[in-house]
């Protein structure tokens, strides 16, 4: 009779372990989904201020339509774009194709004086850094949420019942993995 309580016993606390990691991992799930959510609320913010920006500039920069044109596309690539991975690069390209455009702002003055071009400019550098904050939230519970899922125990409740490994948002453009060049210089 003592045996079949221990054996009722170990069973209960296996299934109660098993209801644990399972919730567990439900919850990290969520975490990983809410913390793409708030990057897509970012980008979209970023993705809406783009034209404006265009527009502000349109009539100034008319050697640079190129620059302005390759900045529209790859805002219209990166909002079609689907899935973690394949947005990450998208957003990548956007990101240097704005890069340019601020770069080429800087040689027209009537483009640095102007407030709106100044505010539309503040506003997306502010995006920018938010969007920065959101990838490294995502990255951090995604990390944590296949963490779980790899490790043992873990990783039988997590085959048990199919869940999946989340993608990490990674630097895919090597430009910018390189190591900028800082001259504390004073010569002039």
């Amino acid at each position: 009779m003592l045996i079949l309580y221990l054996v009722v016993g170990l069973i209960f606390v296996v299934i109660v372990w098993v209801i644990a990691k399972y919730n567990s991992l439900i919850q990290l799930r969520n975490q990983v989904k809410n913390g793409w959510k708030q990057i897509d609320v970012q980008l979209k913010r970023r993705h809406d201020l783009i034209p404006n920006l265009v527009q502000a500039v349109k009539g100034e920069m008319q050697f640079e339509q190129d620059t302005l044109q390759k900045v529209v596309e790859a805002r219209n690539a990166a909002i079609s774009a689907k899935g973690i991975a394949e947005s990450a690069g998208k957003e990548d390209v956007l990101s240097g194709a704005l890069s340019k455009l601020f770069a080429l702002v800087e040689n027209y003055p009537a483009l640095k004086a102007s407030e709106n071009v100044k505010q539309l400019q503040e506003e997306l550098t502010s995006t920018e850094n938010k969007i920065s904050f959101a990838r490294q939230f995502y990255n951090d519970i995604a990390t944590k949420f296949n963490i779980t899922q790899q490790v043992f125990p873990g990783n039988i409740v997590a085959s048990m019942f199919n869940f999946t490994v989340a993608e990490l948002f990674e630097i895919k453009v090597e430009a910018e993995k390189e190591v900028p060049a800082v001259d504390l210089s004073l010569r002039k």
